[in-house]
């Protein structure tokens, strides 16, 4: 196993061992067995996927791209729950973040031909469908407001799934409270967020209902999920990397037709 830092974080890396055939008349030898997972990407399958971490420089935070991030995990911001049935992302109100936002994210963002390119895809044509099974694990303190999963048009979100304190609810723009789904959420409770978009429109589903449909025309789009935390050091104490806000995702699938 190699250990590298990498932009104010410790990653983990190894190199797989070739494994010989076996002789005849010769014991086999006895091995301890590997560890059912190691990285996110044994877990969730991250091909068309980039990751944002809230570490890095100011307004320059640490992205990981494919092939990397097949073997990448950043604890504990990114990395695979002890149990291996999902992926922690984790990211405090002292994170680093983008030039276009005020908040730290620890998030993927939606990518095609095998991580190289950044997906941008229309509501009009065709149709579009991020499906996530995810938990919101931990809230910022003062303002715990989250977000699990999203769509991102050029220049601004469209509408993500959004948990403020026991509210969750689902945004339209700048509507952060266009639909209440529930207003007695208990952190730690799985649930299926779904989005499909096609015909100018998109449906919001939570576990298979169908929760609001928003009018979208938007021709760049693409998916995003992880832990976006809508909290600073500004309006969130303390500033430290104790505070922050936190999402499991056990599944993630992407389909367009």
């Amino acid at each position: 196993m190699r250990i590298v830092v990498l932009a104010g974080i410790t990653v983990a890396a190894t190199t797989a061992a070739l494994a010989l055939p076996a002789q005849a008349g010769v014991p086999a030898r006895h091995h301890t067995p590997a560890a059912p997972c190691e990285y996110p990407a044994d877990v969730l399958d991250l091909t068309n996927w980039k990751l944002t971490l809230p570490t890095g420089e100011d307004e320059d935070p640490t992205d990981i791209t494919q092939p990397d991030l097949a073997t990448f995990s950043a604890k504990p911001w990114f990395q695979v729950t002890g149990d291996c049935d999902a992926v922690q992302f984790r990211s405090a109100v002292n994170g680093v973040t983008t030039g276009g936002s005020n908040y730290p994210r620890a998030e993927l963002r939606e990518m095609t031909d095998d991580g190289e390119v950044e997906a941008s895809w229309s509501t009009t044509e065709g149709t579009h469908t991020l499906v996530v099974k995810e938990a919101f694990s931990a809230l910022p303190k003062e303002k715990p407001h989250l977000v699990g999963a999203q769509i991102h048009g050029g220049d601004d979100d469209v509408t993500v799934f959004r948990l403020e304190g026991r509210k969750l609810y689902i945004t339209d723009g700048d509507d952060a409270h266009h639909h209440l789904v529930t207003d007695d959420y208990e952190l730690g409770t799985e649930f299926e967020a779904k989005f499909v978009a096609r015909n100018g429109k998109i449906d919001a589903y939570y576990n298979g209902e169908r929760e609001t449909t928003i009018s979208s025309d938007d021709d760049s789009n693409y998916f995003k999920a992880g832990a976006y935390t809508q909290a600073n050091c500004g309006n969130s104490d303390p500033c430290d990397d104790d505070n922050y806000g936190e999402v499991h995702i056990s599944g993630l699938k992407v389909t367009h037709s």
